[in-house]
């Protein structure tokens, strides 16, 4: 059995006791792991590994393998204007709100150029997104599963995740710290997750993963929306089909050491069947050594059906195997202007280079003005 294989079957073993655990309200496992199919890269010597989301939740109880918890009430108004801020949990006492301290700037690369100082350059770094200085947070506690269209999370300090089965929810102004397989998860058959000014972290060593977390965004369903957040500590930070992903700042991308020894795949932003996609004015670095399962900084991938009407804009990326995979041969429309690549995750901008799967004369495929933000060919063009 392979490593993928294995996990696999070891989450669907913990869905299956989870089941009983509820009583006659059954859950099918096949559909709740259907987002955690295996992604490979067969790029000679890159492959990502295999990354399987599992989680029971029924009837305001939520299990996760063999654990019990009740959750607070996170369910808002119906009516999506205006949403109603979810209650505060009842799973953890009361205590005094705080107020998120400063950021702290970027550490001082040690190559020239734009990484260096993202902000100074006009790109998102650590000073520029996430919460908002001074904003007062107030804490929570638990997994949690939101079911009310509209729902408003505003000025979170969340221990926890959340699972969406609802359309329009809207994170904001929040820090989530999951040590769950995703931090915020947007279930198949919902829609227009916004996920805006907020700072989600994985904890590595914590979580499900043979001690790792999977994303940081996830969506099986429709468009989502992320901007001018601070995103890190996940072996993929964002996974998305559609919408819009801008001015955040990905960083910090965690390697997971599976079966075997062997290590999954790591990602800044993964688009797999992408379409009315963009991904624009962002800071991407995955700082992963290739020999442990480095992929991307920004990938589109056919896996599991072909990439049409991408904009890849005016980003700073940098890392994994290729800094920036082109989606082959089942690609149309698939706009990468204006990006900066970095030499500073990786000298060759990826391990083995900038670029890799380019269908260069796709119907509609443009690739114009993309340089070297660094390195000995600072402000030369990047060529795939």
């Amino acid at each position: 059995m392979t490593d993928p294989e294995r996990t696999a079957d070891r989450l669907r073993r913990a869905l299956s006791d989870a089941t009983v655990h509820i009583g006659a309200s059954r859950v099918h496992g096949t559909e709740l792991i259907r987002r955690g199919r295996v992604l490979r890269r067969r790029r000679t010597t890159v492959a990502a590994g295999v990354t399987a989301l599992a989680v029971v939740a029924l009837s305001g109880v939520l299990t996760v393998g063999l654990g019990r918890v009740t959750p607070p009430d996170v369910a808002g108004s119906r009516s999506p204007s205006p949403p109603v801020t979810p209650a505060a949990p009842s799973t953890a006492p009361a205590s005094p709100p705080r107020s998120v301290p400063p950021p702290s700037t970027v550490p001082a690369s040690p190559r020239t150029g734009c990484v260096a100082g993202t902000a100074a350059c006009g790109m998102p770094d650590a000073s520029t997104t996430g919460v908002p200085p001074g904003t007062t947070l107030t804490p929570h506690t638990g997994d949690l599963t939101i079911r009310t269209d509209g729902t408003l999370i505003d000025g979170w300090d969340l221990t926890g995740s959340l699972d969406v089965y609802a359309d329009n929810v809207t994170v904001r102004n929040s820090r989530i710290t999951s040590t769950n397989w995703w931090g915020i998860n947007q279930r198949a058959g919902h829609t227009g997750l916004k996920v805006l000014h907020s700072t989600i972290t994985g904890v590595p060593g914590r979580g499900p993963d043979h001690g790792g977390e999977n994303y940081a965004v996830t969506s099986g369903g429709g468009a989502v929306e992320v901007g001018y957040s601070d995103l890190s500590r996940f072996s993929t930070i964002l996974q998305v089909g559609a919408g819009r992903i801008h001015d955040n700042y990905l960083h910090d991308v965690q390697a997971i050491r599976g079966d075997g020894g062997r290590w999954q795949g790591t990602n800044g932003i993964v688009a797999d069947a992408a379409t009315n996609l963009t991904v624009q004015h962002n800071t991407v670095l995955n700082q992963v050594p290739a020999n442990q399962g480095a992929t991307c900084a920004i990938g589109l991938f056919t896996d599991s059906g072909p990439v049409s009407d991408v904009l890849v804009d005016g980003n700073l990326l940098g890392g994994g195997g290729y800094a920036f995979y082109g989606g082959g041969t089942a690609t149309t429309g698939v706009r990468v202007t204006g990006n900066r690549f970095s030499t500073v995750a990786q000298p060759r901008g990826g391990f083995y280079g900038p670029v890799a799967a380019w269908r260069a004369g796709g119907p509609g495929n443009v690739w114009r003005d993309n340089t070297w933000a660094d390195g000995p060919s600072a402000g030369r063009p990047v060529v795939p």
